[in-house]
């Protein structure tokens, strides 16, 4: 069948997202016509029906009005899934689109931007890419054109809230007006070039503050324009009138010249498909091996006219956006340097060959070891070293060229170029990327004027020392991690994890908490170094997401490391001065990271009950999930947060997996309590808990700023101190409340939701763990977040529905021993919970009133008050009242008989359960008597002070089941207890009237 999507050859195989979006329209097609289903759809069913409706947008116009709108009743996500929808069609389909669909493309992404949608700005920047340099066809130019008449339509809007798209388109269209103002007389170009000058013309006058974060690329893309009346005008502003821009901070050229343009600018003009290209030849193709895959590079990407240009951007691209890692610098993988030589003799033109040599050198001119990146420099190093011996002119052609530059590039400045070269050169032979200088200073191959020339600058412009220097070894990159301090003096932003203090007076074991959960937006000083050298955080960002993604698609694997290096680098980013503004928001990098995983068949926080036992987790251990939940603990910081609640806000069970990950740890640390070792330290490798384990060799790793020192590797025979254990898990629960608050903080003000119902939300799904580590994850839940937990019906509830009997009678001894509180000490909350335990089943009654007594019987609570409005409630039906009834019976007998619960049970109702206060007060007189008479003489002498206002219309009255059993015990006793009646105010003649009442 013919695809109305795509442009298909005959043989092709049939593209996986395409058909996957045709089969969503295909199930849901008569859904998308009015009139449409006022149903809610499940998360599943939102997933197909964005895809069906992207579909029949893009295959149907004559009905995208209609289905837009129905998008637009049902979105639930701020049009994320479906942008995530379009954003992969264009970076994967886009070249294959039919016309048609091309068009309606355009229309979704700006109907996209008018409704403000999650992840626009990635969209917009895909798109983008998809402009081809060289590239003179007309869907290309259409393109082109559609595109900067967008900017102008939206002009208001990326100035507010989007200014990095605008950054990168003008990055792109100054790149490409250098193809499309070689041709001036080309009618076909000529109303798409003047809108392209008029674009760019209006970012650098009017935005020029924003225009100055791009570094100094911008300085070379526009020397390539200065030929352009309108760009001549700018360019002479920068060199000689900077105060003409109006932006503060800008007095002179020079300070684009020491910004350095971040990495993402140089993806901008290489399309996906030619970056995944480059890659894989750039980290699987071996040495020797690559001539056939560099002719089938050539045909597919760089055969048109011309299409040499692109080589420039290739160059750049290699130079500063691909740093590979030291295994592939030190296999037998082609170097980057080989790939650029090749790139280089592929030039026709000796325009283009020109630029692509200031293109490889331009980072040398202006190179700073403090921001810039020694990767950046090392190609052209290599290649003219690794050239003397078989191709000698091309380093002749190199080294001259990078000399000619030194005197010529900008003669006003030369004092920045010539400090920026030797710097160059002397970071190179410091690090051993080359062995010596000498290599090309002695080297006979080269012409004698070329090495003269290069002595000269030499002796100028570097030190005698930094010529002698030898430093053999293998080019591997300088990873600058922090120094070593002790681990004393290492502290964990957003609080330390230092040891919690019992809530002051009540005697109860429940961790204190602050309700007003700090979280901190400092940057995390661990890890802060992971960023390769001196490279800004926010490139290093975009460098190790690229590589995080690339590592994904490639191998379907989770490299854990890189992620770790994204998570924490993202967290530095406030605690910098960048040089531009990081284009991801928290909600986007999640949405990304998520989508990377998904599309190879990772899932982040998988449902929990697929997820195994405790004694088999290894797999849950080393998971991305499980990653991600680590940084957030031990930094609590806000843009990790950011991140954890915008995958809670798409539907990802983010609370459940981080509680789960607590409850396991508190598991591991309380196992490992009880087998401590005399000196109060425990041994990890003994006891089989690599939850434990590695959640602590974590801890010292991120305290250490990354590394794996001997410390940590020696972990697993050392001996744990059992305190930082524990207050490793109090971290770890206050990072999980401190979720629960701001995720309450994020939801619908309207909506029914706090903290203590997510919490309900996420226990529920520990239902199909083992007993035994279920009934100490309530304990732990009841001890650490007693503030969410305690007297919460469905908290209490889902315990007695879970746990057995067994269980719940070892909670009653941890309860009896003050360990922590289920029902807390508010009468009114217990009241309701006992008025609700009436309808629940029998079982699960029984278990909440062993543990109501087994708590009652050792708090502060008003237990008289608890039975007086129980009683007097009118709840306590014979046929469904039954287990209460007993429960308080014997709650009673385990308490003293004080004056004020004697009282209330000799005032309780004559209604169902008539002899409740007889039965309760036999019991006192078999096990305290005295108290029990003593409590009954002051109950009788208030209710004589009393007489007059008890016995009135109100209809109160004394219980007539305890003053029978009074009577009968007294008759019983006779004479014996003369000395007892003797001490009562009233006489048994008196409770005999007072029964006839």
């Amino acid at each position: 069948m013919a695809s109305k999507l795509l442009k298909i050859a005959p043989l092709e195989a049939q593209n996986q997202i395409e058909l996957s979006l045709r089969q969503a329209f295909e199930l849901l097609e008569t859904q998308l016509r009015p009139p449409f289903p006022l149903t809610i759809p499940t998360p599943e069913e939102y997933s197909q029906l964005n895809r069906a409706i992207l579909y029949g947008v893009l295959c149907e116009p004559h009905f995208a009005k209609i289905q837009m709108k129905y998008l637009h009743a049902v979105v639930t996500d701020g049009y994320c899934f479906f942008v995530n929808l379009l954003t992969t069609i264009v970076d994967e389909l886009y070249s294959k689109l039919v016309k048609s669909a091309r068009i309606q493309l355009i229309s979704l992404v700006s109907e996209m931007i008018y409704v403000s949608a999650v992840g626009i700005d990635g969209l917009l920047v895909s798109l983008l890419r998809q402009i081809v340099g060289g590239d003179f066809s007309d869907g290309n130019l259409w393109l082109c054109f559609e595109l900067v008449s967008l900017f102008f339509s939206k002009w208001n809007w990326l100035v507010e809230e989007e200014p990095q798209v605008l950054r990168n388109g003008l990055y792109t269209y100054l790149r490409v007006l250098s193809d499309h103002c070689r041709f001036p007389g080309d009618s076909k170009l000529e109303a798409l070039r003047l809108i392209e000058i008029e674009f760019c013309i209006k970012v650098l006058r009017e935005q020029f503050h924003l225009c100055l974060r791009i570094g100094r690329d911008l300085i070379r893309l526009l020397q390539d324009l200065v030929h352009v009346p309108e760009f001549r005008a700018v360019w002479k502003d920068l060199v000689s009138n900077a105060g003409e821009f109006k932006t503060q901070g800008f007095e002179d050229i020079s300070r684009l010249y020491r910004q350095r343009t971040s990495s993402r600018y140089f993806l901008l003009r290489i399309t996906p498909e030619m970056e995944s290209q480059l890659r894989f030849l750039l980290t699987h193709v071996k040495l020797g091996s690559q001539k056939r895959h560099q002719a089938w590079f050539l045909r597919k990407f760089l055969s048109g006219s011309e299409r040499e240009t692109l080589i420039i951007d290739i160059v750049r691209f290699i130079c500063c956006g691909h740093h590979p890692s030291n295994d592939i610098i030190q296999s037998d993988v082609i170097p980057r340097w080989a790939v650029i030589g090749w790139l280089l003799k592929s030039c026709r033109k000796s325009y283009v060959e020109a630029n692509v040599k200031l293109a490889l050198f331009y980072d040398w001119l202006f190179f700073d070891e403090r921001i810039d990146n020694i990767m950046n420099v090392e190609p052209a190093m290599l290649l003219m070293v690794n050239s003397i011996r078989k191709y000698v002119a091309m380093t002749h052609t190199l080294l001259e060229f990078l000399l000619l530059l030194v005197d010529n590039f900008d003669s006003e400045r030369k004092d920045i170029i010539v400090k920026g070269v030797t710097s160059s050169f002397g970071m190179l032979a410091r690090k051993g990327v080359v062995g010596s200088i000498h290599v090309l200073t002695s080297c006979d191959a080269l012409s004698p004027p070329l090495k003269e020339w290069l002595g000269r600058f030499l002796k100028a412009g570097v030190s005698k020392e930094l010529q002698q220097v030898h430093l053999p070894g293998p080019s591997v990159p300088s990873f600058n991690l922090p120094s070593s301090t002790t681990l004393e003096t290492q502290t964990v932003i957003a609080g330390e994890l230092t040891e919690s203090k019992c809530a002051p007076n009540d005697g109860v074991g429940t961790k204190a908490f602050d309700s007003s959960v700090p979280i901190s937006v400092e940057p995390v000083t661990s890890y802060s170094s992971l960023v390769v050298n001196s490279e800004s955080l926010e490139d290093s960002i975009e460098n190790v997401v690229h590589r995080f993604v690339e590592t994904v698609r490639k191998s379907n694997t989770i490299d854990v490391q890189i992620l770790e290096k994204i998570l924490f680098s993202f967290a530095n980013l406030n605690g910098h001065k960048v040089t531009g503004d990081f284009p991801l928001s928290p909600q986007s990098l999640s949405s990304k990271i998520a989508k990377e995983l998904e599309l190879n068949g990772h899932k982040l926080f998988s449902p929990l009950e697929s997820i195994p036992n405790f004694s088999n987790c290894d797999d849950v251990v080393h998971s991305a999930t499980a990653l991600i939940i680590r940084t957030f603990i031990f930094s609590q910081h806000e843009k990790l947060l950011d991140m954890l609640l915008s995958w809670s806000g798409h539907g990802y069970p983010v609370g459940k997996c981080l509680l789960s990950y607590v409850l396991r740890l508190a598991y591991e640390a309380h196992v490992a309590g009880n087998v401590m070792l005399p000196d109060n330290s425990i041994k990890a490798n003994d006891l089989g808990m690599p939850f434990l384990f590695l959640h602590m060799d974590e801890y010292f790793s991120f305290l250490n700023g990354g590394r794996k020192d001997s410390l940590e590797a020696d972990l697993s025979t050392a001996k744990m101190d059992h305190q930082l254990v524990a207050n490793l898990v109090d971290g770890a629960f206050s990072a999980y409340r401190c979720f629960l608050m701001y995720s309450r903080n994020s939801l619908d003000k309207a909506a029914d939701v706090t903290p203590a119902r997510l919490l309900f939300s996420d226990l529920g799904s520990c239902s199909k763990w083992e007993k035994q580590i279920l009934k100490f994850s309530f304990c732990s839940i009841f001890y650490y977040l007693s503030d969410l937990s305690t007297g919460e019906e469905d908290i209490i509830k889902l315990l007695v529905t879970l746990l057995d009997q067994a269980d719940v009678v070892l909670m009653q001894f941890e309860i009896g021993l003050k360990k922590f509180s289920i029902f807390g000490e508010n009468t009114e909350t217990i009241f309701y919970l006992i008025k609700n335990s009436l309808n629940w089943g029998l079982l699960e009654q029984h278990k909440v009133w062993g543990l109501i007594r087994s708590e009652l019987a050792v708090s502060k609570v008003q237990v008289e008050k608890l039975i007086l409005e129980i009683f007097c409630s009118g709840i306590l039906d014979p046929n469904s009242a039954s287990i209460a009834v007993e429960g308080l019976l014997m709650l009673c007998s385990c308490r003293m008989p004080t004056p004020e619960l004697v009282g209330a049970i000799m005032l309780l109702p004559n209604t169902a359960f008539q002899d409740f206060s007889a039965a309760v007060l036999a019991t006192w007189a078999v096990s305290n008597a005295s108290m029990l008479f003593d409590s009954l003489a002051n109950f009788l002498e208030k209710l004589g002070n009393e007489k007059g206002d008890l016995f009135t219309s109100t209809g109160i009255r004394i219980n007539h089941s305890a003053i029978s059993w009074l009577l009968s015990y007294f008759n019983t006793q006779g004479m014996k207890d003369n000395d007892i009646l003797s001490k009562l105010s009233v006489s048994i003649l008196d409770m005999k009237s007072m029964l006839q009442l």
